[in-house]
């Protein structure tokens, strides 16, 4: 799953989906001079390297690994700021986009490619919501000890059940679009989900962007609305920009 520009959500509430999942709203502190903890990666026995033939169909069931460091799990929020957030946080009145992102996401997804709209292997995708930060350091606090806790919550996980929509054969390095369907668990509340998906495969490496849209209401966070300070809308976005390489069978 990837995406080429994160999409438009609410600034309280960062998630993945899977691959996903979400942020909160503006503050005054400077941003964390620490980088973001980051989750192991379970080693995975790779398959020998595939070499490219673009043109070339191709065929059989085939598993791909998300590479961590090489994709990225992003949300967007609008923010409406109003005239007393000048004085509480040093930020004029008006609307805001927030994006927040984090490479801890791990997952794999098993395609048939003889027909991508066969039933699907063990598809599941994680992102560690805690990682996720923006430009600033009280905000990204905010969202994991207060708010939406996701210290308390740290995973969101996404597991794929179906693809839809996709071409009923492939070609090697063509660019495919399909809807790839599941549940998405975040903070212990589990939700249908389908991303719009993006993709092509080159050798053994599968890249895309995945993209979804959610509200925070339906995961039991209340957006967030401080008088005559922000509103946040309930309605936010995913986007996964996703590189995977393929497993050994």
């Amino acid at each position: 799953m990837m995406m080429s520009r994160v999409l438009r959500a609410p600034l309280f509430l960062p998630l993945f989906a899977s691959l996903a999942l979400l942020g909160l709203a503006g503050c005054g502190a400077p941003a964390s001079s620490e980088p973001p903890p980051t989750i192991e990666a379970t080693a995975t026995p790779v398959a020998a390297p595939v070499q490219a033939n673009p043109g070339a169909a191709v065929s059989g069931q085939r598993t791909f690994v998300i590479v961590p460091e090489q994709s990225k799990a992003s949300y967007l929020v609008d923010e409406e700021f109003f005239a007393g957030a000048l004085s509480k946080l040093g930020i004029d009145a008006g609307k805001m986009d927030v994006v927040g992102s984090t490479q801890a996401i791990e997952g794999q997804l098993t395609l048939n490619l003889d027909d991508l709209n066969n039933a699907l292997g063990e598809n599941v995708f994680t992102v560690q919501m805690n990682t996720l930060a923006t430009n600033r350091d009280d905000r990204d606090k905010w969202i994991r000890e207060d708010g939406p806790r996701f210290n308390d919550y740290p995973l969101a996980t996404f597991r794929a059940s179906a693809v839809e929509g996709a071409p009923a054969s492939y070609t090697e390095g063509e660019e495919v679009r399909f809807r790839l369907v599941g549940d998405l668990t975040i903070r212990e509340v589990t939700n249908p989900a389908t991303f719009d998906v993006t993709a092509s495969l080159n050798g053994d490496t599968l890249s895309g962007v995945a993209t979804t849209r959610l509200r925070m209401s339906d995961f039991g966070i209340e957006p967030p609305n401080f008088a005559n300070t922000l509103t946040v809308a309930d309605e936010f976005g995913i986007e996964v920009q996703l590189v995977a390489r393929e497993v050994a069978q």
